[in-house]
């Protein structure tokens, strides 16, 4: 049933008044936020308000539209999801089965199924770094990473966030229908939805799009950020769209729309019970990220490309659908500023994140220092200045960790010194030694003796 607006202040504006209230919040918060360009909107089920602001592109001044795309990262990602959904739907693979049923390039993983690249259970690495994208072939990066040696856990029994899972699962629908991956989204997707297809790395985009953008922290000033998404990660980050594009695929995902039948779309909402994505979600489904409120499960995925930051989030229950695009880093905080709008103007309470939860005091947790390897990304754990343990990516500036009894852990952010959601620490249920670490959603298997 559509959603009730259950305030009296909120339940007496009219689409047009809300509209007008939106428009303002997001005049203001995309200044406020420094992002050029930004979009959103809300589908009740009954009634559609959408609004935009700002520049698409600064270096040529051209505004942001109804219409504009924005390159949406990994928000493409349900996208390839829903087409291997709607092939199994067909009767062309199985969910169940070795994905190397289909696919060669995977027959160092032959017990990694086609669900679980879709859920991020298959405990594959996250994904190729850039020059190793760009100088090899989707099969050969597959051939290369998808062995016994590099896999992150037992496939079917944690979560861990991988582009690679969703290289394999692009290479899975060419493989399938034929046409590359782009053709296959325009053809069984995109078209369907009335939407005009627009892809990074097309030569001559037929509709407007935005570009990302870095911010300079001390003078604002922004510019435009070059898109360097290699050829072979198209299935997990290449498409481009509006807010409006996102609402009319999120109508699909709940049901309300001819493109999924009713059954495919429940199906990759169905929560994957290995799926534990820490501080991403609270669940995972088949290609769409799960976040409970109220009683409510919501639907949607996240997704940043270089200098965006895109959200959708469908309520199947309420028929509520809502989309968000920006076109700079600050996005995403503007993006939690909006959901704070929204539940204040119309008592809709859309969720930008997992469900926090009471973990009680920080405790120390000094059998987590070691070394953890995801593919070629190391993360190393070790004590800071003060002591306490700190976490440091590739050699990267170490940021403190804040340990809970539960093996949650914050990071401290270096500019506020506010803790942010980090991940959780993984002990062998048969040594109680800590083996793994899950920070942002990926997985990284210890390396050490410690």
């Amino acid at each position: 049933m559509p959603y009730t607006m259950p305030t009296a202040p909120a339940a007496a504006r009219t689409p047009s008044l809300l509209g007008q209230e939106l428009q303002d919040r997001l005049d203001t918060l995309a200044r406020n936020h420094r992002v050029p360009g930004a979009q959103l909107v809300l589908d009740t089920g009954t009634d559609v308000v959408s609004v935009h602001t700002g520049t698409a592109d600064v270096a040529t001044g051209s505004p942001v539209t109804a219409r504009t795309a924005v390159p949406l990262g990994s928000l493409t990602k349900p996208y390839t999801a829903a087409l291997v959904m709607l092939l199994a739907d067909d009767g062309d693979l199985d969910l169940d089965e070795p994905a190397a049923g289909h696919l060669p390039e995977l027959r160092g993983t032959p017990q990694v199924t086609i669900r679980q690249l879709l859920s991020h259970t298959g405990g594959l690495p996250t994904g190729p770094d850039s020059d190793t994208a760009a100088s090899t072939t989707a099969a050969r990066y597959l051939t290369a990473v998808c062995t016994g040696r590099d896999l992150l856990f037992t496939p079917g029994t944690d979560f861990s966030y991988s582009n690679a899972g969703y290289v394999a699962a692009g290479r899975l629908v060419e493989t399938v229908t034929g046409m590359p991956w782009p053709e296959a989204v325009r053809a069984l997707l995109l078209e369907p939805l009335g939407v005009q297809g627009t892809f990074i790395g097309d030569a001559a985009p037929t509709r407007p799009v935005a570009a990302g953008h870095a911010v300079n922290t001390a003078t604002g000033h922004a510019r435009p950020a070059r898109q360097n998404l290699a050829p072979l990660e198209a299935p997990a980050g290449a498409l481009l769209a509006s807010a409006l594009d996102l609402a009319a695929f999120g109508n699909a995902l709940i049901g309300r729309s001819d493109l999924l039948p009713p059954a495919v779309a429940k199906e990759m909402r169905r929560p994957e019970t290995a799926a534990r994505p820490g501080a991403l979600a609270d669940g995972w489904g088949s290609g769409l990220a799960l976040y409970q409120r109220d009683g409510r499960v919501w639907c949607g995925h996240d997704g940043n490309a270089q200098g965006t930051s895109c959200h959708l989030r469908t309520e199947p229950e309420s028929g509520v659908v809502v989309a968000f695009t920006g076109n700079a880093g600050g996005a995403t905080a503007l993006w939690r500023d909006l959901a704070d709008e929204l539940a204040r103007l119309t008592g809709i309470r859309v969720p930008t994140g997992a469900q926090a939860t009471d973990r009680g005091r920080p405790v120390a947790l000094p059998d987590c220092e070691g070394t953890y390897r995801n593919g070629t990304t190391t993360y190393r754990v070790a004590p800071g200045p003060d002591g306490a343990p700190a976490l440091s990516v590739d050699g990267d500036l170490p940021l403190p960790l804040v340990c809970y009894a539960d093996l949650s852990c914050d990071l401290l952010d270096p500019a506020t010194g506010r803790p942010e959601p980090g991940g959780r620490f993984h002990r062998d249920p048969a040594t109680g030694r800590v083996d793994r670490v899950q920070i942002s959603g990926r997985t990284a298997r210890r390396t050490d003796d410690g």
